[in-house]
């Protein structure tokens, strides 16, 4: 709310939609939080929704020990590339 004047509540619930699957458990991430899944979510929500979807991926990574000087992930296969799953 503060950073982008709404929650976007339905780009947290997307983002996170495989979080707890029997698939992939809490290593969900690898399937949208990446380049790729920002641009999905540009086109489902809207480019500001993307803003936030960039800033929710950030803050997930930053969990996994990632910074803003390494590399962003492109994709899912990128995602895994730099080690995060």
């Amino acid at each position: 709310m503060r950073l982008f004047g709404k929650s976007y509540e339905e780009v947290h619930r997307w983002l996170d939609e495989f979080a707890g699957s029997a698939e992939y458990g809490f290593r969900h991430r690898k399937v949208r939080h990446h380049e790729v899944g920002i641009a999905e979510v540009c086109r489902l929500f809207g480019p500001d929704a993307g803003k936030a979807a960039k800033r929710h991926i950030f803050s997930d990574l930053k969990t996994e020990g990632w910074t803003t000087d390494d590399p962003f992930p492109k994709n899912e296969d990128d995602y895994v590339k730099i080690g995060f799953f």
